[in-house]
């Protein structure tokens, strides 16, 4: 895992050695393994696997598969360079179904290729390489910047809730949601973040609680259904997460149970803010109920780790994310700056 800069906060993707470096979430927090990955489609693999999870991130590893296609390439022309690396796209794209970062990063990635025609197909190559690392520095920079728009947010002896993880671990680092918390306590503004455990895969327990025991942030972790009960006895300030797409109207995907924990925000008049990067927000959609919703493995549900929990034939229902109207959302933090409702993101 590499650390990223003088804040010693940590990045689960980077480049060495001709090489795409991923940190192996999977086995968090028990064991702290990173990969090195010379294949688009090994790249592919992990996305789908979640050896690297959370949109930013997401964004950047498959940005990084789009090099190593260019240049696992054989082709002696444009045109054929082109079909590698749009079969690369293609595979890629089809990994994950809702985090839009993935398709903007590999537009973007394609755009670079189309523009180079008529250039060497070595500087392609290298083009593509710089682009992806731009789109890794890009996103950290960006993160910082919301950081600090969201610690503003945020009263002194804040009482935070946040969901699934949103940290340097799904970012290329630093993080959204927990960015804006990471800014927060370095200004001595939290005084506890509860860390929802988030189930079925356990992103909050395995992975944010280990990013804030890490960094020293005081943090409590909580089984999921404690949330309600915790904002009714007045412990919850302020609830933040991350999110996955975003639609023109303020809608929001982001990991299964962020909209219960919105609508509680609401009843307990809570706050509820989400904190993402603009490239998460999708202007070809206009609402929430055109972002496509994933669904898992049913054996993520009827088992906790290696433990079978229920019936091997027990029908399962496991979608990975819901939909939070814009309604809900107190406002959304971007590096651009925060938006309110009605909102307008042009």
């Amino acid at each position: 895992m590499k650390p990223d800069n003088s804040d010693n906060f940590l990045s689960p993707v980077w480049w060495a050695d001709d090489r795409l470096m991923l940190v192996d979430q999977r086995l968090l927090p028990a064991e702290e393994l990173d990969r090195a990955y010379g294949r688009w489609e090994d790249v592919a693999d992990a996305i789908r696997t979640l050896v690297v999870r959370g949109a930013p991130a997401i964004g950047v590893a498959a940005a990084f598969g789009v090099a190593l296609a260019a240049r696992q390439s054989r082709a002696t022309t444009f045109d054929a360079l082109f079909g590698d690396l749009e079969a690369a796209i293609k595979g890629l794209a089809a990994t994950r179904p809702t985090a839009v970062n993935l398709f903007w990063a590999l537009e973007r990635m394609r755009r670079v290729a189309l523009a180079s025609v008529g250039v060497p197909l070595d500087r392609v190559t290298a083009r593509l390489l710089t682009e992806a690392q731009a789109i890794r520095d890009e996103d950290i920079a960006a993160n910082r910047a919301l950081g600090t728009h969201g610690a503003a947010l945020v009263p002194a002896n804040a009482r935070i809730l946040t969901h699934c993880n949103a940290g340097a671990l799904a970012t290329a680092g630093f993080g959204t949601a927990l960015g804006v918390i990471r800014a927060a306590h370095a200004q001595g503004r939290v005084d506890r973040v509860w860390v929802d455990e988030t189930r079925p895969v356990m992103q909050g327990s395995r992975l944010t609680a280990w990013e804030c025991a890490r960094e020293g942030i005081p943090h409590t972790l909580i089984a999921d259904v404690v949330a309600a009960s915790l904002m009714a006895r007045g412990q919850v300030d302020l609830i933040v997460t991350g999110a996955d797409r975003i639609a023109t109207n303020g809608d929001t995907a982001n990991k299964i149970g962020t909209y219960a924990l919105a609508v509680l925000g609401r009843h307990h008049r809570v706050p509820f803010y989400v904190a993402a990067p603009f490239s998460t927000i999708d202007p070809a959609l206009a609402s929430g109920e055109h972002i496509p919703i994933e669904e898992r493995d049913p054996a993520e549900v009827r088992r906790v780790g290696a433990q079978q929990t229920a019936p091997a034939t027990s029908p399962v229902f496991n979608p990975a994310f819901d939909v939070t109207p814009a309604a809900l959302i107190t406002a959304i933090i971007t590096e651009r700056g925060v938006f309110r409702p009605p909102y307008d993101f042009a």
